[in-house]
């Protein structure tokens, strides 16, 4: 990488402030051992550390759940100080080492995240040129690969920091001029990602291979029912597993710890535990009745323009409603949740694949009581997460055991652990209604739906293991910021959409890929596709109609284009075959704010057997500046996989006590024969910024799909997931 440089233009358009540019102190490395390292979100020395050979080490609070963000993160670093990408290095997620930049979460790792990177970087080349320019006699300099060239001399970053500290405080109100994207060379290409290789061969150290010299191995038995209190202990089988070392017993919290994980197994298993009855869940049969019927706490209005109700009390005025629900489903993560915890010298080391090592941290000291200096949360990848899954209760698990028996502790999640026991993606209902004129014309539009409160400002999750044991938790109920997408993108004259956020939901909440953004953008844009057909429109006409946004437009003729689409209105004209196909549209502005998607499904659907399959994807994709073309094209396909899975066949089962669907076996996922191909477009926009990309596609997957059948049988599908039982049921009945 060679780019001309002048000091002067190094400087231009700065307002950071360079307290000092310090080559004699102490290094990162010496810093990070005595646990003075900076973490503020406010100096270069927090994200970045350059040694003697010019090696740059990155420091991210975001972390990789296997979306290929340590490939981007990397990307934007080695671009910004003009330096090869091999010579970098990515730590993530260690308290210790790394700032607090948030959670992994909302598709914010690039944009927010990758975004104070790139600022840091920016500062960082920003001195060293400056620095340069002292010690070469010129301010007209050339950088390449990390080193400053001018006036016939050159100096290494290496031989300007080498080893020691940038003291350089940032000032998010007057950035620092970056790099203009008409020089980039490493940002915008694609980039094969580094973590690839290690997992196609099975040499990768996921979270569940990991191990730490002399750890035990824990298994906590598990209460028979959701809120059931334990009555009583008999652990006389043990005598009889040569490798228990402890029964751990702390309120309602009983683990077993042993010498392998095998016996730890074997001693949970064979304690006997009495536990008190509990039925605390709904009758699942009865389940959008219970919703419908939770106490409301708040109406959260979320859009509101003109007067909707005049509107549709007008003469003449087509009122259309439809009522639609999004089951209640889990992670389903493909490793079960893993965690190591150690408690030496007063201080606590947990290490887990939460994506939010950050708040972990947090919990685990208000756990213990342990000042926050006294806990490190170190972020080793798992196998399988995208949301708040068990992680952070196998960690909290790993800690209640290890204080116990006073040695490092492993515990490995079983399925049956996963599936019973991590928080929930909750039940949604949508209720939606319009008006339209004589001329097919929409007047007026109103959504209401119903979802859990959020704790203000209390996204802590509460870990199983301090419900269990009565040791100190926050309180929260957290599903995330499921509000969003709500409100709708489209000119109606005449709009409100207001979330009813109810006290309670069956199970303990969080976030699962997409939340509330994909459950409401999938009514949103079913009831679109609704009023298109009930205005003898295309579904992408009608769309355009009403769609006042040039990047919105632009995206989905690009969509027409791509997917070749056949104007006409839904549903296509009957056919008698037993397989009929059909296509469907939908479309996202993610959040309101960012991200543009558009997508067309083609599906087929088996009259005889209600079994729906899905040949085929296009997706269109806008998400500002790309970092490298594959690692998004890589997110984009498993968005669709994974949500094609949720819209078809996921679904929770419980009865009155607990959750029933354990296994793969009642809690199936999508399996490689009926993977989509997925065609896609990317609009890069090198000059704007990033936005993110883990999780707009699969906002608009559930929605394309219910189009789709409509498109190929003129049913209607209102609950997901859409099962061969639901699609027969609903072709019965139209």
């Amino acid at each position: 990488m060679n780019i001309q440089i002048s000091r002067r233009d190094a400087l231009l358009g700065s307002g950071a402030l360079i307290v000092s540019f310090s080559l004699a102190g102490p290094s990162p490395r010496a810093m990070a051992q005595t646990g003075t390292k900076p973490v503020t979100l406010t100096e270069v020395d927090s994200f970045l550390a350059i040694d003697k050979t010019g090696n740059v080490t990155i420091y991210s609070g975001k972390v990789d759940v296997g979306t290929g963000v340590s490939t981007a993160l990397r990307q934007i670093v080695a671009e910004e100080l003009d330096v090869p990408f091999e010579r970098t290095k990515l730590i993530q997620g260690d308290t210790l080492l790394t700032p607090d930049q948030g959670k992994t979460w909302a598709s914010l790792t690039i944009q927010i995240g990758g975004m104070q990177l790139r600022q840091a970087a920016a500062a960082a080349r920003q001195a060293l040129v400056t620095e340069a320019a002292k010690r070469l006699g010129t301010d007209q300099l050339t950088v390449t690969d990390g080193v400053i060239s001018g006036n016939g001399k050159k100096v290494s970053y290496g031989e300007l920091i080498g080893g020691k500290s940038f003291a350089i405080t940032l000032d998010p109100k007057q950035p620092v001029k970056e790099k203009a994207p008409k020089d980039y060379k490493i940002v915008g290409k694609s980039h094969p990602r580094v973590d690839i290789p290690a997992k196609v061969t099975g040499r990768f150290t996921y979270m569940q291979d990991f191990k730490v010299p002399g750890m035990l191995h824990g298994r906590v038995v598990r209460p028979a029912a959701i809120d059931a209190k334990l009555e009583s202990v008999d652990h006389s089988a043990l005598k009889s597993i040569p490798g228990t070392v402890e029964v751990v017993r702390e309120g309602n919290f009983l683990g077993v710890v042993a010498s392998n994980e095998w016996d730890a197994i074997r001693g949970a298993a064979a304690i006997k535990a009495t536990w008190s009855k509990s039925e605390t869940l709904p009758d699942q049969a009865k389940l959008w009745d219970h919703v419908r019927a939770t106490k409301v706490v708040k109406d959260e209005v979320t859009s509101n323009t003109g007067d909707t109700a005049e509107a549709m009390g007008k003469d003449g005025a087509k009122v259309i409603k439809a009522t639609y629900d999004f089951a209640i489903q889990t992670h389903g993560s493909i490793g079960p949740s893993c965690a190591i915890a150690e408690f030496k010298d007063g201080a606590l080391t947990s290490w887990s694949a939460s994506q939010a090592p950050h708040d972990l941290h947090k919990q685990l000291a208000q756990m213990f009581s342990l000042p926050l200096d006294k806990v490190r949360c170190v972020y080793v990848e798992g196998s399988g997460c995208f949301g708040r899954n068990g992680h952070e209760d196998a960690a909290a698990d790993a800690a209640l055991l290890a204080k116990a028996v006073d040695r490092p502790v492993r515990v490995q999640w079983s399925r049956a652990d996963e599936h019973g026991w991590d928080p929930k993606g909750p039940p949604t209902m949508m209720d939606m209604q319009a008006s339209m004129d004589p001329q097919g014309n929409v007047t007026a539009w109103e959504g209401i739906f119903y979802m859990p409160q959020q704790t203000p400002n209390g996204f802590l999750v509460p870990l199983v293991a301090a419900t269990l044991s009565g040791l100190p938790a926050a309180d929260h109920i957290a599903p995330g910021n499921v509000f969003q997408d709500s409100a709708i993108p489209y000119k109606f004259d005449n709009v409100k959409t207001v979330c009813k956020r109810l006290e309670t939901t069956p199970f303990r909440p969080s976030w699962i890929r997409t939340p509330g953004r994909m459950q409401n953008t999938y009514a949103n844009e079913c009831f679109m596709d609704e009023l298109a057909a009930a205005a003898n429109m295309d579904p992408l006409e009608f769309h355009r109609k009403y769609l006042d946004d040039k990047r919105g437009l632009e995206l989905l003729d690009r969509l027409a284009a791509l997917a070749k689409w056949e104007k006409r209105p839904s549903p296509q004209k009957g056919s008698s075959a037993g397989v009929v196909k059909g296509r469907g549209i939908s479309y996202v502005k993610y959040e309101l704010v960012r991200t543009y998607v558009g997508v067309v499904a083609e599906v087929e659907v088996d009259r005889s057997t209600g079994v729906i399959r899905v040949p085929k994807f296009y997706v269109v994709h806008d998400c500002g500046q790309i970092i490298n073309p594959d690692g998004l094209k890589n997110q984009i396909e498993g968005c669709v996989m994974q949500t094609v899975s949720r819209t078809l066949i996921e679904e929770l089962k419980f009865d009155r006590s607990h959750v029933t669907s354990l296994d793969w076996e009642t809690y199936p996922i999508l399996k490689f024969p009926q993977m989509p191909e997925v065609a896609i477009e990317l609009i890069d926009r090198p000059n704007e910024k990033p936005w993110g990309a883990g999780e707009p596609s699969a906002a608009v997957i559930p929605s394309a799909i219910s189009n789709a059948v409509f498109d190929a049988t003129g049913v209607r599908l209102r609950s997901v997931p859409y099962t061969p039982a639901k699609v027969k049921t609903a072709m019965q009945a139209a």
